[in-house]
């Protein structure tokens, strides 16, 4: 909605809109962090545009930036060269956009049909992976891949009347790690247990056997699946504990295990860099990182240096469609409606 501000008469005097005051300064919350694939830098959402930070905190600089639109889930490309992001400046809420960081264009790669997640990039840098529900039923996503050169999306993993999301293919390519089952992905952001949220980390052999094996039991939440670059283990999000933590399991089998302790808040957006060396993710409207060595996790300091240009704001004289007029107790000010909000004025 564009912000409108309003100037109009009434009774020879100029009415101020209840919002004229100064703007109270508040906390920018910092959203879905993406690491470098070597570590030493991370994307992040912040005012509907994505930024770029140090890895270890600091000054962020504007990277993209939309005044018509929001910008969400930067993914760096495994080889450093491309940063894919969501969009919703063609109007339908989830394209798929690629920036070349050597040449600075930016080109659209998927246009929506039903709503599409952006997930992980292959290893190889060739092939972008994505949920959507365009084929399924009941809003169920499916899992599909699209060439970043361009072309159709095609289905990975689509079965019927389940919910199948936030793929993750391997570093060697053979095994696709996805969420079955539950509705994690829609409701990523409930903060507490509902049995319907709870899904399991599954493996699916990318051959087209459709073979796959549940990694992770499904009692708790399990949400963004993250492969060690040596491919034998695998980091996620769960609530196993009873909060939101990033927890890790060898793909061989084994038990799984914490690797943070937090006993409340949110754990949400993690990335690991291609490198393993380091782990981002959003908490408390901020950017946290985590070595997965030590399993030491802090909240970065990030300062924002820039600004996204939003609507220009708009004057108007208005002298009719005013409604709901009421009068304070005191009957030195009126308060009514004009194009759809409230304004203020002396009844005099």
């Amino acid at each position: 909605m564009r912000l409108h501000v309003v100037l109009w008469l009434l009774s020879g005097l100029v009415a101020l809109p209840l919002h004229a005051g100064a703007p109270a300064t508040a906390k920018v919350a910092m959203s879905q962090p993406s690491v470098s694939p070597d570590g030493a830098q991370i994307a992040f959402v912040a005012n509907g545009g994505i930024w770029t930070v140090a890895g270890s905190g600091g000054k962020a600089h504007l990277l993209v930036a939309d005044d018509g639109g929001d910008d969400s889930r930067p993914l760096y490309s495994p080889d450093g060269k491309q940063l894919a992001f969501q969009s919703d400046t063609g109007g339908d809420g989830s394209g798929i956009y690629l920036l070349d960081f050597a040449s600075g264009v930016l080109r659209r790669l998927t246009c929506a049909d039903g709503s599409n997640q952006l997930d992980a990039w292959s290893r190889d840098s060739q092939w972008i992976y994505l949920s959507s529900s365009r084929d399924n039923v009941g809003g169920m996503a499916g899992v599909y891949r699209v060439r970043a050169s361009g072309g159709t999306p095609m289905p990975v993993s689509l079965e019927r009347y389940r919910n199948e999301s936030m793929a993750a293919p391997s570093p060697d390519g053979t095994l696709v790690a996805l969420v079955g089952g539950g509705m994690g992905d829609w409701q990523w952001w409930r903060h507490g247990r509902s049995h319907i949220d709870e899904g399991a980390v599954w493996l699916l052999r990318d051959d087209a056997s459709h073979h796959c094996t549940r990694l992770s039991p499904d009692d708790a939440r399990a949400e963004w699946p993250m492969w060690a670059p040596d491919g034998r283990t695998l980091y996620y999000m769960s609530d196993r504990s009873g909060a939101e933590n990033i927890w890790r399991v060898p793909v061989g089998g084994s038990s799984e295990a914490a690797v943070t302790s937090f006993t409340n808040g949110r754990v949400l957006w993690p990335s690991l860099s291609a490198n393993g060396s380091l782990l981002a993710f959003e908490r408390d409207f901020g950017i946290w990182t985590l070595n997965p060595a030590s399993g030491q996790a802090r909240p970065l300091s990030i300062t924002l240096a820039g600004a996204i240009r939003g609507p220009l704001a708009q004057q108007e004289n208005l002298t009719h469609g005013f409604s709901q007029i009421a009068l304070s107790p005191d009957g030195r000010k009126l308060a009514l409606i004009a194009h759809g909000e409230v304004f203020a004025t002396d009844a005099a």
